[in-house]
């Protein structure tokens, strides 16, 4: 038989089981836009601002609707309700890990925050049990990051108050604190090891969040058969874990089981307790791949936050004055901000809540998988099936906040001027898969943010009305315009 002919039969054949499959999938799940065959709808979908499109498709389909990605259904929920109903009321339901191929490619289903199933269960219980025990939330933590707060300052005050990009500098300081938690010591700003694990974090951080990345996502078979910029994550990826590989044969040579020391002991101890056991989660494997995600996850999202808030700082002068203000008269000038401070620093909670909800840095959360078959709203959602939670639509909600495309710590304050919570905020997620680190990145944030402000006057090159706060890019994450500052003395 003819090749051309063999080809044509085998992509019609191809095209009509894309077809049927997708017809045969899509009568139980909620509405959404008609796929195209094999590519489903990925032409309607702008990858450089994935939200907008989530919310223009939630105003013709409600708050439940289904995308294909491909020839695979994914489904999107949008607003409050939804988002409560799918993440907290069927948290178990949905506590399965979606999709994201690029990671799979490093990691094998190893570490916490890809893994599913018991796998995911026991190192997530055990993560946040020793997080604890090492005081996230307690004391020696926040003496950690006080002490971290400080040597930023100094790194700052190096800068004479001539302008700099601080995207270096803000990267360092929670990356020290991780640092101190997994491997028990900080670098110096200038360490060599410290300088590369830095440019491989924010290299990947960029690379991942191009549209190029979410075609890879889309279409897997991309990664392993076309060059691109994914390669230079697959290789980023490689020098982080032996990195922590060679540190992790160090902890192993010198371990005394009566006395960890970080996070890395408390996990080689668990590995000796369960060696008898065939089925033991606690393996070097999964120990590397848990280190390298505590590592990654703690450094670029806090990082980015600080980065970001520093911007809208810059821009809004009048917020940075009250909060200063503030900082003067609960701390003032002559020792460190504390954890303590923050129940006596209403305006300064609320700046630091009005950030992360301004930015809205995972703007559709990390995907989730249905983990049985099940109802959600009536629509049949089979086991397996990806979900997308929209955390724009809750952070971003006009109901809750008033003009919520306007930066304003007002909204988290009440008529009295004390600080308001809000069911609406989450960054970080809710229910059975919500960050690990939550704690520990909201005492990194008031801590690092309060002082730098108690020390530094913010100063910009050019004028506030002039300084871009839109984000450079607005698909897996929101990262902010590269910018100049200058860190004034006060």
């Amino acid at each position: 038989m003819d090749p051309v002919v063999v080809l044509v039969l085998g992509l019609s054949c191809l095209l009509l089981f894309s077809l049927w499959r997708q017809s045969s999938g899509r009568r139980k799940l909620p509405p959404g836009p008609t796929p195209l065959p094999i590519i489903g709808n990925i032409l309607q979908i702008d990858i450089t601002d994935i939200s907008k499109s989530f919310t223009n498709f939630s105003k013709a389909y409600g708050p439940v609707f289904t995308l294909y990605f491909g020839m695979k259904p994914t489904v999107v929920v949008h607003g409050y309700e939804a988002v409560k109903e799918a993440l907290d009321d069927l948290g178990e339901e949905f506590s399965g890990r979606g999709s994201f191929p690029i990671v799979e490619k490093t990691n094998s289903g190893q570490g916490i925050i890809f893994s599913n199933g018991t796998k995911w269960k026991e190192i997530r219980r055990f993560t946040l049990m020793t997080l604890r025990n090492f005081g996230m939330g307690k004391r020696s933590i926040e003496d950690r990051i006080q002490e971290e707060a400080c040597c930023l300052v100094e790194e700052l005050r190096k800068t004479n108050g001539s302008s700099c990009d601080p995207t270096f500098i803000l990267g360092c300081a929670p990356c020290n604190v991780i640092c101190s938690i997994i491997f028990q010591k900080r670098f110096d700003y200038k360490d060599e090891n410290f300088l590369i694990l830095m440019q491989k974090f924010n290299e990947n951080f960029k690379i991942l969040n191009s549209p190029w990345m979410q075609v890879c996502n889309i279409f897997p078979a991309f990664i392993d058969y076309l060059p691109g910029s994914h390669k230079k994550v697959l290789k980023n990826f490689a020098h982080i874990k032996t990195y922590v590989l060679k540190k992790v044969k160090e902890h192993q040579e010198s371990l005394d089981i009566h006395n960890p020391r970080d996070f890395i002991d408390c996990f080689l101890i668990k590995m000796e307790q369960e060696k008898h056991s065939q089925h033991s989660e606690f393996t070097i494997e999964n120990l590397m791949a848990t280190v390298t995600d505590l590592f990654i996850a703690g450094t670029e999202t806090t990082s980015t936050t600080l980065r970001y808030g520093l911007l809208l700082l810059l821009k809004y002068p009048e917020v940075t004055a009250k909060v200063q203000e503030e900082i003067d008269r609960v701390i003032g000038r002559h020792r460190s901000p504390c954890m303590q401070d923050r129940s006596h620093m209403p305006y300064t909670d609320a700046m630091v809540h009005e950030i992360q909800r301004y930015i809205n840095l995972i703007p559709n959360n990390v995907p989730r998988a249905a983990t049985c078959n099940l109802r959600f709203r009536n629509y049949f959602i089979p086991k397996g099936t990806n979900l997308i939670t929209s955390l724009t639509s809750v952070l971003h909600d006009d109901q809750e906040f008033s003009n919520p495309e306007i930066f304003d710590p007002g909204h988290f304050l009440d008529e009295n001027s004390n600080f308001k919570k809000s069911d609406y905020f989450m960054p970080f997620s809710i229910g059975k898969r919500m960050c690990v680190g939550e704690g520990l990145a909201r005492m990194e944030l008031f801590l690092f943010l309060t002082t730098i402000l108690q020390n530094f006057n913010l100063k910009s090159l050019v004028d506030t009305k002039d300084i871009e706060t839109i984000p450079i890019a607005n698909t897996f994450g929101h990262v902010p315009p590269l910018y100049e500052i200058c860190f004034i003395p006060v």
